[in-house]
């Protein structure tokens, strides 16, 4: 998995420089962009190692769900043959906890953990079932969780309840203040079983009987038939110290018919042993003896055979078969001596387990202490990646505008040119107008000298007759009629004047007066 994941950073660093060494390429010419896009390209870099290198300093594994069912698969197997096979259920949870280790299944390790000593507990090895819960609670408290915790604070609780009451009290104690703040029916049922059979075990039969039967309730409508014939059978034990014969056995004859029809060797056991005690009370002798040949046959741990032993005793002492109770009581005494020096040296071994877990256990906070801080370093470092992520692109965006807003720029650029452009030609047109304007107001203006001298020397000088002939007339110097006719002929030459005058000006190719006129 290692070398696959060197492989596949090794391809990706290769192909940012060929992404690079590409860029410089197409555009060499564009420095800007050229060292822009570079930029990117190395950020990008930048926020793929942040990303990845957390998820390697962690450990994380590509746990496949198909993986996880797995473990929980054999978890679940293991536990249902706790009763029935212990041996079988160290052995599936302990393969099952090597393949949650090979997947780091932080949560399939810690049930495995647990699983197993069950299975040990069930085997009445305290010890070693206590280094398995230990090693459980651990791996929950490094995960956060609580449901976890409470089972494994509920299976302490069960290895002091034959020994240690109170121990056991506090266990069942720190179980039932995780679980009233989840909702997890079915353990808070199983916390009560256990609590009510430590009540049993201190005399307190009432109390016993109210948990007991608030336990028996729930896995009733849960359909939890297991822990039902455990919660029905420490009910008829009950009943039985209560001296309320007809109740237990009723309650042991339907836990016994449950257990046998659920293949549970270990609750089969108890039952007969209880059956057995109930029948030796009441001098069925012959059923004592029935279900003492059929738990014995059942027992799977010394602790059993031992209280079967002690059953056999109270059965021959009953029966008067004093030779008999002799034998078992020897049995019992050398049995006892055997299991108190074990239980000596077990306890000095569970002292041992238990200091070496404590240290373990404040070793595992220190190191769940390093490991929150490197989770804070690890958000922090993906909270920056995420910050330069969004800058990359408003960088981005920004570099894109001011290319769209360049390219406006441009535009209007090229606009304007072209307007100059046509404002030159404009003002060039403007120009020859101008010009031609002007000549032809010279033409005009020359034109209009012409006439005024035309009119200085051509019109003035028959006026001048016309005036010359009128005082002649009034002086009476000249005939009227002659007079007349010589007025009518300058009028003459006058009116052809003008004519002549008024075809020049609209004549732009005529400049002088015709020659006949002068």
């Amino acid at each position: 998995m290692l070398k696959k994941n060197i492989y596949i950073f090794f391809c990706f660093f290769t192909y940012t420089l060929n992404s690079i060494n590409i860029v410089r390429f197409i555009f060499g010419g564009s420095q800007y962009l050229s060292t822009l896009l570079m930029k990117i390209i190395y950020s990008i870099c930048f926020i793929f190692l942040v990303a990845v290198t957390p998820f390697y300093a962690f450990g994380f594994q590509n746990v496949t769900q198909q993986d996880t069912m797995q473990v929980n698969k054999l978890n679940a197997q293991a536990f249902k043959l706790r009763q029935t096979d212990a041996d079988q259920t160290i052995e599936i949870a302990t393969r099952a906890l090597n393949l949650a280790k090979k997947m780091g299944y932080v949560t399939g390790i810690a049930e495995s953990y647990r699983t197993i000593g069950i299975g040990y507990s069930y085997q009445y090895d305290q010890v070693k079932a206590f280094d398995y819960y230990l090693n459980a609670l651990s791996q929950y408290q490094q995960s956060n969780n609580k449901t976890g915790e409470a089972k494994v604070y509920n299976n302490i609780g069960n290895l002091y309840r034959d020994n240690d009451n109170e121990t056991a009290l506090k266990y069942f104690k720190k179980a039932d203040n995780l679980v009233s703040n989840l909702n997890q029916a079915s353990l808070q049922a199983s916390i009560y079983l256990n609590e009510g059979s430590v009540y049993l075990r201190k005399g307190m039969y009432y109390n016993a009987l109210f948990l007991l039967d608030k336990a028996r309730v729930t896995f009733e409508k849960l359909g939890d038939e297991a822990n039902l014939v455990i919660a029905e059978q420490n009910t008829g034990v009950a009943y039985f110290k209560l001296k309320k014969f007809d109740t237990a056995k009723d309650l042991l004859m339907q836990a016994h018919d449950s257990a046998l029809k659920l293949e549970m060797s270990s609750s089969i056991a108890g039952i007969d042993l209880s059956l057995a005690s109930l029948f030796i009370s009441a001098n069925q002798f012959d059923q004592a003896e029935k279900y003492i040949g059929e738990g014995t046959s059942y027992s799977q741990n010394k602790k059993i055979n031992f209280d079967f032993q002690y059953t056999n005793y109270e059965l021959e002492f009953k029966r008067k078969n004093f030779d008999k109770a002799l034998y078992y009581l020897t049995s019992i005494y050398h049995q006892d001596s055997l299991d108190h020096m074990n239980a000596v040296s077990a306890r000095i071994d569970l002292l041992e387990k238990k200091h070496t877990q404590d240290v373990q256990l404040a070793q595992n906070q220190v190191i769940m202490e390093r490991q929150k801080n490197t989770r804070y370093l690890f958000w922090g470092a993906t909270t920056a990646a995420v910050l330069l992520i969004i800058v990359i692109i408003l960088l981005v965006a920004n570099v894109k505008r001011k290319a769209e807003t360049n390219n406006r720029l441009t535009e209007l650029n090229a606009e304007v040119s072209k307007q100059k452009d046509d404002l030159d030609r404009i003002n060039h047109h403007l120009e020859e107008i101008i010009d031609e304007r002007t000549k032809d107001l010279q033409t005009k203006n020359k034109k209009l000298s012409e006439y005024s001298s035309y009119l200085s020397h051509q019109i003035r000088g028959p006026i001048a007759t016309l005036k010359g002939l009128m005082n002649l007339e009034k002086e009476g110097l000249v005939d009227k009629n002659e007079c007349i006719a010589m007025m009518d002929k300058c009028v003459s030459e006058i009116d052809e004047k003008i004519i002549d005058m008024s075809d020049m000006l609209h004549d732009p190719g005529r400049t002088t007066v015709s020659s006949d006129n002068l």
